[in-house]
C-alpha cells in the first residue's frame, strides 16, 4: 500500500477513535450511503465536464468514503482495507482468464459473455443458488434511470426486446396518450395513482429508446438539465437592471428563452 493511503487512512482511523471527531465517531455503514452516492455522483460530473483537476478532487472525497466504510467494518471485525483490496485484486484477476489465463476474447461482447459465466461458477463455488431470474443481480439502490436501463439490457439479452428504435418511438406515443387520458381524472378519488403509474410507463418507455439508441439515459438527462440551467441563467442574466424575473408574464418569459436559444446558435462552436 503506497505512503499516501496508509496515512489516509490513519487519519480516518483517528477521527473514529476514542477523543477523535465526533460527528465521524456516529457514522455508520448505513448513514454514510448518501455521501457515497454523492460523492459518486460527483466524480461522474467531473470527468463529463472535464475538468481534470476536479476530477482528482472528486476521487479523493470518494476515497475517504470508501476508506470509511471499510474502517468501521475493520472496527465491527468484519474486512479490513488489505482484504478488500486482495479480494478486488483476486475477482479481477479472475475473471480476466483472456489476460491472464489461457483463455482468449477478441471482442468485448465475448469478454463480457465469459464474465457472466464466470459470475455464475463463482455462485456455484459459494453453494449459493443458482439465479432465479435473468433480472437478478440489478441493486434497489442504481438511480431509477440507471436501474430501468440495467434491467431492460438484462432482458434484452436474452432476447426480449424491442426490433427497432421506430417501434419504441410508438409504443412511447401510446404511453403519452395514456397519461394525456388520465390526466382530466386526476383530482377525482385514488386516480393520482393511476396517473403516476402511467408516467412512470411513459418514462420506462423513453428509457427504452435511449437504451435501443445505443444512448446512456442518465448521463442523457443529466445533459438536458445542465443545459436547462445554462439557458435559465442566462434569461436571468438577460433581464434589464432592476427587473424581477418573478413579474414577467409566461410569454415574457418564453420571448427571452427563445432569444437564449438563438444566441446559442449564432455562437462559434469552440
Amino acid at each position: 500500500m503506497s505512503l499516501a493511503v496508509e496515512q489516509l487512512r490513519e487519519t480516518i482511523a483517528r477521527l473514529r477513535a476514542p477523543g477523535g471527531c465526533p460527528w465521524d465517531r456516529e457514522q455508520t455503514a448505513a448513514t454514510l450511503v448518501p455521501s457515497l452516492l454523492e460523492e459518486a455522483h460527483e466524480v461522474a460530473d467531473a470527468i463529463e465536464r472535464g475538468t481534470r483537476e476536479d476530477v482528482g478532487e472528486e476521487l479523493g472525497d470518494l476515497l475517504i468514503n470508501i476508506l470509511m466504510q471499510a474502517e468501521i467494518a475493520s472496527e465491527q471485525g468484519g474486512f479490513s482495507l488489505e482484504t478488500l483490496a486482495s479480494t478486488a485484486n483476486e475477482k479481477l484477476i479472475r475473471r480476466h482468464p483472456h489476460v491472464f489465463g489461457e483463455t482468449t476474447a477478441e471482442t468485448s461482447g465475448e469478454v463480457l459473455a465469459q464474465w457472466d459465466e464466470i459470475k455464475k461458477g463463482e455462485r456455484a463455488a459459494k453453494g449459493l443458488s443458482p439465479v432465479h431470474s435473468h433480472l437478478d443481480g440489478v441493486a434497489l439502490g442504481f438511480p431509477s434511470l440507471v436501474r430501468a436501463q440495467k434491467i431492460q439490457k438484462k432482458a434484452a439479452k436474452v432476447g426480449f426486446d424491442w426490433r427497432r428504435p421506430e417501434d419504441v418511438v410508438e409504443k412511447i406515443r401510446e404511453e403519452t396518450d395514456e397519461v394525456e387520458a388520465e390526466i382530466p381524472l386526476r383530482k377525482e378519488e385514488g386516480m393520482t395513482d393511476r396517473l403516476t403509474e402511467e408516467v412512470g410507463d411513459l418514462l420506462f418507455a423513453v428509457v427504452n429508446l435511449s437504451r435501443t439508441l445505443g444512448i446512456d439515459a442518465e448521463s442523457a438527462l443529466r445533459e438536458a438539465t445542465r443545459k436547462f440551467e445554462r439557458r435559465f441563467r442566462a434569461m436571468e442574466a438577460a433581464l434589464p437592471s432592476g427587473g424581477k424575473f418573478s413579474e414577467l408574464s409566461f410569454d415574457e418569459m418564453n420571448a427571452l428563452w427563445d432569444g437564449v436559444k438563438k444566441t446559442e446558435k449564432t455562437l462559434p462552436t469552440p
